[in-house]
C-alpha cells in the first residue's frame, strides 16, 4: 500500500504513465505529500525513495526511484504489527534483513549506510525468531521494526544487489511474495558472493551474534551464510518448490528472468559480478532447496 500511495502521489502531478518513470531520478515534479504508516516490519518503504510497481503487460516489476517518492512523514509504531500473521512476519523480516545485508555488501556502500546496515542486521537477526514465535512480544516487534526502518535507510543510500535483482522476476512471473522470494535466494546468493568481499561477510556474522574469533575472513564469511540459512529455516519460510513454483516453467523462463535481473541494475552492485549463465544456475540451485 505504501508503494501504491507513492506511485499515485507522483502520477497526480506528472504526465504520462508510470512505466515511463522506471529507473532512477526520472520523475520531474514532486507529488502530493505522503504520510506512511507501515503495519509490517519489512520493506522500509516509509523511509525510501523507491516504489516497486508491476507492469502487468510485461510481467516486469519496475523499480522506480526518485526523491519525489520519499514520504513526507513516517509514523512507525510496532503496536501496529502485533496482529501480523506468523508467515508474513517471517517473510517481511527476511526482506528487511536482505535490505541490510545487500546494502552492507553493495559496491555503493559508504560509512553512513554501513552504520544503519549493521545495526539493522543485529536487530533483525537477534529478534525476528522471537517476534515470529510470539506475535505479542512487543519488545521483539519493536526491535525488528526499528531494524526494518534502518535497513530502509541503508539501502536507500547504498542500493540493493543480486538478491533483489533475481527476486523481482520470481515475483512477477510466479506471483511469489517478495519476502519469500528473497528468502529463497538470500542464502544461495550470499554463499555465491563470499569470495567477492569476505571481510564484509565476516562483519555480518559478528553482527548476527556468531562467534568468529580466531577465524579467517573467509571462514567467518561462511559462518554468515550458514547463520542466514539457519534463521530462514528456523522461522519456516517455504522455499520455491513448496511455494508452488513450477520447475519446468522456471527453467524455461530463467534466461529471460536473468536478463530482467541484469537490466534492473541491482546485480551491478554485487561484490561478485554474476554472468547471465551464473544467474540461471543460481535460480536452479535455489529451486532445488528444500
Amino acid at each position: 500500500p505504501i508503494d501504491t500511495a507513492k506511485a499515485i502521489s507522483v502520477m497526480a502531478t506528472n504526465p504520462g504513465s508510470i512505466e515511463q518513470y522506471k529507473g532512477l531520478h526520472n520523475i520531474p515534479n514532486p507529488g502530493f505529500p505522503v504520510v506512511a504508516i507501515p503495519t509490517t516490519a519489512g520493506t522500509g518503504s516509509e523511509v525510501t525513495i523507491f516504489t516497486i510497481i508491476t507492469d502487468t503487460k510485461t510481467d516486469v516489476k519496475m523499480l522506480i526511484g526518485s526523491v519525489h517518492c520519499l514520504p513526507r512523514v513516517a509514523i512507525v509504531d510496532p503496536l501496529l504489527t502485533l496482529s501480523c500473521p506468523r508467515g508474513l512476519t517471517a517473510a517481511v523480516g527476511i526482506d528487511a534483513l536482505t535490505h541490510a545485508v545487500e546494502a552492507y555488501v553493495s559496491l555503493k556502500a559508504q560509512p553512513m549506510s554501513d552504520i544503519f546496515a549493521l545495526s539493522a542486521i543485529e536487530l533483525i537477526s537477534g529478534n525476528l525468531r522471537q517476534a515470529w514465535a510470539n506475535g505479542q512480544n512487543v519488545e521483539a516487534r519493536e526491535k525488528v521494526m526499528l531494524g526494518a526502518l534502518q535497513a530502509g535507510i541503508a539501502f536507500s543510500n547504498a542500493s540493493v544487489a543480486l538478491v533483489h535483482g533475481m527476486s523481482r522476476p520470481i515475483g512477477a512471473y510466479f506471483h511469489v511474495p517478495h519476502g519469500a522470494s528473497n528468502a529463497a535466494l538470500l542464502g544461495v546468493v550470499t554463499e555465491f558472493c563470499l569470495i567477492g568481499n569476505p571481510e564484509r561477510d565476516a562483519y555480518i556474522a559478528a553482527a548476527m551474534g556468531e562467534d568468529v574469533e580466531g577465524l579467517s575472513d573467509m571462514e567467518a564469511a561462511q559462518v554468515a551464510a550458514e547463520a542466514i540459512e539457519d534463521l530462514i529455516r528456523d522461522i519456516q519460510i517455504p522455499f520455491l518448490k513448496a511455494l508452488g513454483v513450477d520447475g519446468k516453467k522456471l527453467e524455461e523462463l530463467a534466461p529471460a528472468m536473468a536478463d530482467a535481473a541484469i537490466a534492473s541494475g541491482s546485480p551491478g552492485n554485487n561484490p561478485r559480478q554474476a554472468t547471465k549463465e551464473e544467474i540461471i544456475e543460481l535460480y536452479k540451485i535455489a529451486y532445488e532447496r528444500e
